[in-house]
C-alpha cells in the first residue's frame, strides 16, 4: 500500500507530458508542396508515429521528450487528415499542399482588411477563397533565447468570416498567386507594427553592431522589463490622471452636452490644425460642430472623422460613438439611430495630444452619412477651446521593438517550416537612420536563409512609397536614403525590388492601395518562384551619360509616354562638384530621357524620384514604375 501512495505520489509531482504538435501543424495547414516537411513536437512517448491519411509515414523513437518526423514531399492537393500517434492520439484535419509564404516586417505588413474596407468593400464582402489561408503569429517578444514553437495561432481561410482579419498585402499576394497558379497558398504572418529592423535579427546577424546586441540583452532580465515597464506605465497613468483631472470640458456641464453655449467659442476651419501652438500642444482641446439633419436616417449612420492627432473621443449629441487612443487609424464610428434628431445636432470632439501638432489630417474624409455620397460634409467651420495644457507626454520605452526579440520570438519557431519565400515590407522604423540598412537587410536574409537551409530562398522587400510633403526644391531625404538602401540590397541573389514610389499617400503612412502591393510582389513571385515569363520591374538605368550640351538616361525598355506627368518637372535633378542639385528639364523619346538645363555640363550626380515623397512619372509599358536612383554620370 505504501508502494502505491508513492507512486500516485511520483505521479501527481512528476505529470506525464502530454503528446504536442508545433503550432504551425495544426487544423487547415497549408503544408508547402514537393518539399519534405518536418512534424515535430513533445511527448513521453518512447515512440512516436504519422499517418498521412490511412498510410503510415514513419514510426520513431523519441529523444529526451522530443520527436521529429519527416513527410516526404507531396504534391499540391487535398484535404488530408495528419494523425500523430503515442501514448495519445493527435488529429490535424483539413490539410493541404500548395506553398507557403512568411509575410514579415512593420504595421504596412500587419495592416488587415478591415483597415481597407472602406476603399475595396468588394474585395472584403465577395472575398471567399477557402484555399487561401494565413497563420497570424501573435506579437510577442523574447530576449533571453529563442523559442522552439508559437504558444497560439491558427490558420483562418480568406473567407467572408475571416477576411478582416487577414494582411491585406499578403491576401492580395495570396489571392493573384492561388488564381494564376491554381495551389493552396498559405501565408505565415509574422509582422509588428513600428518595428525596427534589428529587432527581426538574431543575435549573430548584429554581431558588427553590439550597441544594438547590449540594447536587447539589457532586457533578457525580465526584472529590467518589469521595472522599466512600472515606471513607464505610472508616469503615463499619472499624466493622463492629470489631464482628465483638470480638463474643464468634463467639469461642470461638458463640452460634449447638447445643452452647453458653445456662443463664446473660437472658430477654426476644418480640416485643419489647433492654431497658436506652432512649437506643439500638449493637453486637451475640444471641437463642437453644429449640424441640420431635415430628417431621421432610417439606420445608423457612419461619423467619418479622417484622421486626429493625437488620441479622440467623439460624440453625438451627447452619446459616445467612438474613440481611438492615437493618430494613425482612420476615425470611422457607427452613430445609432437614437443618438440623432431632426434639426440641430452637435457634434462633439475631445483631443488629446502628446505634445506635436494637433488636430484634423487634411486630405481624408470627413462626413455624417451612409457614405461620402450620402451624407453631410464636416469640412468647413467648427468652434474650439482649449480645455487644458500640460506638459508633453512622458517617454515610452517600445521593448517589443529591442533588438533580437520579435527574431526570437516570432520568427525563430518558424525556421525549418517549407517556404516558397518570404514577403519583407518594413523600413519606415530605420528611415531616420538608413546609412547601415542595406547590411542590415543583406545579413537579415543570409541568417534566415541559412536557418531555413535554403540559400536561394526568395527575398521580396517592398521598398518605401512615397509619404509627406512634396518639396518644391531639392533637397535631402533620409526616406529616399532609405530606398537607396533597400534597393542595394535588393541585388543580393534571388531577391527582388517592389517599387511603391507611385502608390502611396502624402498624409498617410498607412496608404490603402495594399491591392496593388500584393500584385507587383505576385509578379515578381511568378517571376521568381514560377518561372513565369512576366515583368515585375519597371524601366531599369542602362547608362547616365553627357552627350552633346544635355544629359542622356538610356533604360533597359521603352518609356510609356502616356503616362508622363507635367512634362516629368521635378523628376530629376543634378549636381555638380558642390552637391547642391537643381531641377533639370527632361524630354522622353523611346527607352531615353534627355536632360537639359544651363549648368547641365557640370553636373556629376544624378537623383530621379529622389525625396520623401518625389514626382515620380517613369513607367514601362507594363505599367510598373521605374524605381528612384541617385547615379554618376558618366563624362
Amino acid at each position: 500500500m505504501t508502494r502505491f501512495y508513492l507512486y500516485l505520489l511520483l505521479l501527481l509531482c512528476f505529470p506525464s507530458q502530454a503528446l504536442t504538435v508545433h503550432q504551425l501543424i495544426s487544423d487547415g495547414v497549408v503544408l508547402q508542396r514537393n518539399q519534405p516537411i518536418p512534424v515535430k513536437g513533445t511527448t513521453n512517448s518512447q515512440y512516436v508515429s504519422l499517418w498521412l491519411n490511412d498510410k503510415k509515414i514513419e514510426t520513431i523513437s523519441t529523444s529526451d521528450n522530443q520527436w521529429i518526423v519527416t513527410l516526404p514531399p507531396q504534391p499540391a492537393g487535398g484535404p488530408f487528415t495528419l494523425t500523430i500517434k503515442a501514448d495519445e492520439e493527435r488529429v490535424i484535419n483539413d490539410v493541404y499542399f500548395g506553398d507557403v509564404y512568411l509575410a514579415s516586417g512593420q504595421s504596412n505588413m500587419e495592416l488587415t482588411m478591415a483597415r481597407i474596407e472602406e476603399a475595396y468593400p468588394d474585395d472584403v464582402n465577395d472575398a471567399n477563397l477557402p484555399l487561401v489561408r494565413e497563420f497570424t503569429v501573435a506579437d510577442t517578444y523574447r530576449f533571453d533565447a529563442e523559442n522552439s514553437d508559437y504558444a497560439e495561432g491558427q490558420w483562418l481561410q480568406a473567407t467572408p468570416e475571416n477576411i478582416r482579419q487577414l494582411s491585406a498585402v499578403a491576401y492580395y499576394f495570396a489571392r493573384h498567386l492561388h488564381l494564376s497558379e491554381n495551389v493552396p497558398i498559405g501565408i505565415i504572418n509574422a509582422a509588428l507594427g513600428g518595428s525596427p529592423i534589428e529587432a527581426w535579427m538574431a543575435k549573430s546577424s548584429l554581431k558588427p553592431y553590439p550597441q544594438d546586441i547590449a540594447a536587447g540583452e539589457y532586457y533578457a532580465n525580465p526584472d529590467n522589463i518589469k521595472t522599466t515597464k512600472e515606471s513607464e506605465r505610472k508616469a503615463q497613468d499619472d499624466w493622463y490622471k492629470n489631464v482628465n483631472a483638470n480638463d474643464k470640458g468634463l467639469q461642470g456641464t461638458s463640452w460634449f452636452s447638447p445643452e452647453l453655449n458653445d456662443g463664446n467659442w473660437q472658430n477654426i476651419d476644418m480640416p485643419g490644425n489647433l492654431p497658436g501652438f506652432n512649437s506643439g500642444f500638449a493637453g486637451v482641446w475640444w471641437l463642437r460642430k453644429h449640424v441640420h439633419l431635415n430628417d431621421i436616417p432610417d439606420e445608423p449612420v457612419i461619423l467619418r472623422l479622417g484622421r486626429i492627432v493625437d488620441a479622440d473621443e467623439a460624440y453625438v449629441n451627447g452619446v459616445k460613438v467612438g474613440n481611438t487612443t492615437y493618430q494613425y487609424p482612420p476615425r470611422r464610428y457607427t452613430v445609432p439611430k437614437y443618438a440623432l434628431k431632426k434639426g440641430d445636432n452637435i457634434i462633439a470632439v475631445r483631443v488629446i495630444s502628446n505634445g506635436g501638432n494637433s488636430g484634423f489630417i487634411t486630405d481624408k474624409p470627413y462626413f455624417l452619412g451612409t457614405d461620402e455620397e450620402h451624407s453631410v460634409s464636416l469640412e468647413g467651420t467648427w468652434q474650439y477651446k482649449v480645455s487644458h495644457q500640460t506638459s508633453n507626454t512622458p517617454s515610452t520605452t517600445f521593448i517589443r521593438w529591442k533588438p533580437m526579440g520579435l527574431f526570437n520570438a516570432m520568427i525563430a519557431p518558424a525556421a525549418g517550416f517549407p517556404l516558397s519565400g518570404v514577403l519583407w515590407y518594413q523600413g519606415e522604423s530605420n528611415a531616420s537612420r538608413p546609412a547601415d540598412y542595406s547590411d542590415k537587410l543583406t545579413a537579415m536574409m543570409d541568417h534566415w536563409r541559412s536557418r531555413w537551409q535554403r540559400p536561394n530562398l526568395p527575398f521580396f522587400i517592398v521598398q518605401l512609397t512615397n509619404f509627406m510633403q512634396r518639396q518644391s526644391e531639392p533637397v535631402e531625404s533620409s526616406w529616399a536614403e532609405l530606398r537607396e538602401q533597400q534597393a542595394k540590397a535588393s541585388k543580393h541573389p534571388n531577391t527582388a525590388l517592389i517599387v511603391t514610389i507611385d502608390i502611396g499617400e502624402w498624409n498617410d503612412i498607412h496608404p490603402v492601395n495594399k491591392r496593388e502591393v500584393g500584385r507587383r510582389l505576385a509578379l515578381a513571385a511568378k517571376n521568381m518562384v514560377y518561372q513565369r515569363d512576366v515583368s515585375y520591374q519597371g524601366p531599369k538605368v542602362l547608362s547616365v551619360e553627357h552627350k552633346d550640351n544635355k544629359i542622356v538616361v538610356t533604360f533597359d525598355t521603352e518609356l510609356d509616354k502616356d503616362r508622363i506627368e507635367d512634362g516629368l518637372d521635378h523628376n530629376f535633378a543634378a549636381a555638380g562638384m558642390d552637391d547642391a542639385f537643381f531641377w533639370v528639364k527632361a524630354t522622353v523619346n523611346g527607352n531615353q530621357v534627355y536632360l537639359q538645363h544651363p549648368s547641365i555640363n557640370k553636373a556629376v550626380k544624378l537623383r530621379y524620384a529622389w525625396g520623401n515623397n518625389p514626382a515620380a512619372s517613369l513607367y514601362n509599358r507594363e505599367g510598373l514604375p521605374a524605381a528612384p536612383f541617385e547615379l554618376t554620370v558618366s563624362p
